[in-house]
């Protein structure tokens, strides 16, 4: 008998052009597969660029426990599958896969990593370039619609539909924050229609609107004088201390910004999964604000009370603490005119102002997404244990992380373990 044709290599789809789609691709074809990467976009990566547009965070140099502690299930609780899944590409290990692509990086002075001319393009150009040449192909502007009754995966293109057969398909489509870039959840109903269980999308990394100020303000939020006079600008340095009510606790200094509505900016975001549990819980977060951080309450309370003469208590304030524009605002915002000239009272609140907060901002509008696939639905290499051959990546499953590059490590590491875990199913 003549010797058989030797049978040509398993197909593999990734459907999502974002980091984890990409990583995904890149361990299928290192492992010999045919890969076609499918997105609804024009072009791959661009909630990647939006992030690198400041200065691309690439990861953190935050090493080992403490690392791997910083991530959460979109319920608050400790995500041990994400741990996991940096045993095989942690902070280290995305540095010299970046400079594998031909991209130095450096650790700025807060721990987090940059590449050197702190662009996100080069990057993606260099990334790119590489898969292209290994023989991964790109298919743009592809909508994925589900399955049809042949299991095989139906997209649509230019008003088309058509349907596409593969041995195996990685799932990286985002979550729900930046719709306009490509992660609008629109593949929530097509999982669950399959039997997957989904956690609620929520935002995560988001602001967040005030709640009524002080009992008798007329309607929740910054008054018109207050929202018109310094919305945009930043509040600095001052403590946020959250005491929730059934023993959740943040205390941190930093910054934030503004809004509006309310608050926005690092120190929310860094708070924001305490502060978005504890409003579903109990119906608002009670922040208080330390707006003089590196000064003792007794330094507070002793130069509040000092004799100020004929001078008002603005100026006196000015004077002895340095408490003016936006900070001094804040004090008007939460203290009535009779409270403000109470000293004792004045000089509490100068170390714990009082913000309740009523609610997250819209999803579309947080930097990241908390819920999606419940990790209990998957295997160890990401393969829905409903639906063999289907694995899923990134920003889709059920975990959230603080920015600082936490983030986008933790979606390259899933996209490497779940196109390590296709490669090996189709092998198998």
């Amino acid at each position: 008998m003549p010797d058989s044709l030797p049978s040509s290599p398993p197909r593999a789809l990734v459907i999502g052009g974002g980091p984890a789609g990409l990583m995904a691709a890149e361990r299928l074809r290192a492992a010999g597969a045919e890969v076609d990467l499918y997105d609804a976009m024009a072009s791959v990566g661009r909630k990647f660029l939006l992030a690198g547009k400041g200065g691309l965070n690439l990861t953190h140099s935050e090493a080992g426990e403490a690392f791997a502690g910083r991530y959460s299930t979109g319920r608050g609780e400790p995500c041990a599958e994400v741990a996991a899944w940096l045993q095989h590409l942690d902070g280290p290990g995305l540095r010299a896969w970046a400079q594998g692509l031909g991209v130095e990086t450096f650790v700025g002075s807060s721990g987090r990593v940059f590449p050197v001319d702190m662009k996100a393009a080069p990057l993606l150009r260099a990334w790119l370039s590489r898969l292209r040449e290994s023989g991964v192909r790109f298919h743009m502007r592809h909508h994925w619609l589900g399955w049809n009754e042949r299991r095989e995966l139906l997209f649509s293109q230019a008003g088309q539909e058509f349907s596409v057969a593969a041995d195996a398909v990685v799932l990286a489509l985002g979550g729900a924050s930046w719709p306009q870039l490509g992660s609008n959840a629109g593949w929530v109903p097509l999982l669950t229609a399959r039997g997957v269980a989904v956690a609620g999308l929520r935002p995560s990394n988001c602001g967040f609107d005030l709640g009524l100020r002080r009992a008798d303000a007329p309607a929740p939020g910054w008054s018109a004088l207050f929202a018109e006079r310094f919305a945009g600008l930043p509040v600095k340095p001052v403590a946020l201390h959250l005491e929730g009510r059934s023993g959740r606790h943040f205390a941190r200094q930093g910054e934030f910004v503004i809004t509006a509505s309310g608050v926005e900016g690092s120190l929310i975001y860094a708070a924001s999964s305490h502060l978005r549990e504890e409003i579903d819980e109990f119906g608002e977060a009670l922040i208080r604000l330390d707006l003089l951080p590196d000064r003792s309450e007794a330094q507070v309370a002793a130069e509040v009370a000092r004799g100020r003469g004929t001078r008002s208590m603005s100026t006196h304030l000015k004077s002895r603490l340095g408490i003016e524009g936006l900070k001094a605002g804040l004090l008007h915002e939460v203290l009535s005119k009779d409270e403000y000239l109470d000293t004792a009272l004045l000089a509490r609140t100068l170390k714990q102002l009082p913000l309740r907060l009523a609610r997250p901002r819209p999803v579309a509008e947080a930097i990241s997404t908390a819920g999606g696939i419940c990790l209990s639905e998957l295997d160890a290499s990401l393969m829905l244990k409903q639906v063999p051959g289907l694995f899923c990546a990134g920003e889709m499953l059920d975990w959230e992380a603080p920015t600082g590059g936490y983030l986008l490590t933790a979606s390259m590491a899933s996209g490497w373990v779940a196109g390590e875990g296709a490669a090996r199913y189709l092998q198998g």
